[in-house]
């Protein structure tokens, strides 16, 4: 198999769904602990995604308190039908159970959620034959455990089941068979499915049959899709979702990761959306050629409109609980929980510039970059004395420290750049992390560390990195916040 090598939609973008109306391509991800909830891309090329927003954007639809690292919102399902878009996800943290909200346009409003109590599991799927009836499959919980594929004909107005759950076809016999979709393609009714785990052994297999409840033979030739034991660049390919283009041919949405360094290699990136055509043989589907946007670019954001990016989220919370417009700057606070938050944007590149302009007179906080509370960088201010710490799991070190004299606004800077090491040695990483500070005498470098430390493989979990900024006490003032990145080093050096 031939996969791509760069991703349509890069950096903690995992579990993509996709539907295609009227030669517009609609695209949703799974969000995890960070509100707002389930992001949402549109393109006309299935090579260039825009960010339009999200769907879960308000307390009333989405509840994330409490969340731990990769709780909160599960894979969904994006699909268009009888004029409206549905999406359908669960979330693991309020205990609610799958949710389904709808909306005339993906860019919004959306509405608020109906709940599905009584179908225990995650990633549901929704499907309707030519009658109207709507079904729910989705990777089921039972008392005893998993119970693999199910399905039941629900009520999407009101979430009711109007079938008891039945088994469907659990995959080749790979572990953690999940993230069903069914589709009626010509003849057929098709069950797509990832199997194998999130991890190095993760696949797409198929199955087809008569109804959408089956029974399902398999393809002779599954998995559709994986990566594993093999050297592709891109690893752990899997959970996808197909769409229909207007000439009719197909392509498949997936994720995956593009892992670096020695063995056993490193990805702090999050699973990434790949895409790639599919061509079908005999009524089954082979991957084809990858669908690639253009050569890598060096992309910038900054924080400087009154409202915020749509590309900011905060674990647990919404941003807008924490972060606020304040004069000249952006104030975030404590004061809502007492507690220490945090808000950025996901790390997109593998390469990535971060700096942010910073006053702590009433507080402490500053930058930093995470995959999760226990394992991240930070630099952090208290008023004049700036300290590089990083965190990995229950074990914490001070990098360096320095004082900023004459300054009451402290620039602050992270940079994610190639890691150095021989191929054949255990000393390369990811990539390194360099933390500096600025002063009236110039750049303080106040410590460098490997980026393994901030890896899925370290961490665990199902998210990426993401870099923002935070307070633990009081407040600071965000005075501007600049993120840089591309996937070609040089180019980044350059600017």
């Amino acid at each position: 198999m031939h996969l791509p090598t760069r991703p349509v939609v890069s950096g903690f973008h995992p579990d993509p769904t996709v539907c295609q109306v009227d030669g517009t391509y609609y695209l949703a991800h799974s969000s995890f602990e960070y509100a707002p909830g389930v992001p949402l891309y549109r393109s006309t090329d299935l090579r260039t995604w825009e960010h339009i927003g999200h769907a879960l954007d308000r307390p009333s639809q989405l509840s994330v308190t409490g969340a731990v690292a990769s709780g909160g919102i599960f894979a969904p399902t994006l699909r268009h039908h009888d004029g409206r878009f549905w999406l359908i996800t669960t979330n693991m943290t309020d205990r609610g159970g799958h949710l389904l909200v709808t909306a005339e346009d993906p860019a919004g409003p959306w509405s608020d959620p109906v709940r599905f109590p009584d179908a225990p599991g995650i990633d549901p799927d929704l499907a309707w034959d030519d009658e109207g009836t709507c079904y729910l499959t989705w990777s089921g919980f039972g008392d005893q455990g998993p119970m693999g594929i199910v399905q039941a004909v629900v009520d999407p107005t009101t979430g009711k089941l109007l079938s008891e759950p039945r088994q469907l076809w659990q995959g080749t016999g790979g572990k953690f068979p999940e993230g069903p979709h069914i589709y009626h393609i010509g003849d057929h009714w098709y069950q797509l499915i990832a199997e194998g785990g999130t991890e190095r052994g993760h696949a797409v297999t198929i199955a087809r049959g008569p109804s959408p409840a089956g029974p399902f033979e398999p393809c002779p030739w599954n998995p559709v899709l994986t990566a594993r034991g093999t050297d592709s660049p891109v690893q752990n390919a899997g959970h996808g979702d197909l769409v229909q283009r207007p000439d009719g041919q197909w392509t498949l949405m997936y994720h995956g990761v593009r892992p670096r360094g020695t063995s056993p290699e490193w990805h702090v990136l999050g699973r990434e959306t790949f895409a790639s055509q599919i061509t079908w043989e005999d009524g089954w589907p082979r991957l084809g050629k990858p669908v690639e946007p253009s050569s890598p670019a060096v992309v910038t954001e900054e924080l400087s409109s009154p409202l915020l990016p749509a590309s900011w989220v905060a674990p647990a919370r919404f941003p807008d609980e924490s972060l606020r417009l304040a004069e000249k700057g952006w104030r975030l606070t404590t004061a809502a929980t007492g507690e220490a938050v945090f808000v950025g944007r996901r790390q997109e590149h593998l390469y990535a510039r971060v700096h942010a302009e910073v006053r702590a007179e009433d507080g402490r906080g500053g930058l930093e970059l995470r995959i999760d509370a226990r394992h991240a960088l930070r630099l952090e201010l208290t008023d004049r004395r700036v300290r590089a710490i990083a965190r990995v799991g229950s074990l914490e070190s001070a990098l360096g420290a320095t004082e900023i004299e004459g300054a009451s606004d402290v620039t602050l800077e992270l940079r994610m750049e190639s890691a150095t090491g021989h191929v054949f040695s255990t000393e390369l990483g990811s990539d390194e992390i360099v933390a500096t500070a600025s002063s009236p005498n110039g750049v303080i470098e106040l410590g460098r560390i490997d980026g393994r430390y901030f890896s899925t493989e370290v961490a665990g979990g199902m998210t990426g990195r993401i870099v923002g900024v935070f307070c633990d006490r009081g407040e600071v003032i965000v005075r501007s916040f600049t993120y840089t990145g591309s996937d070609d080093a040089d180019a980044l050096r350059g600017r």
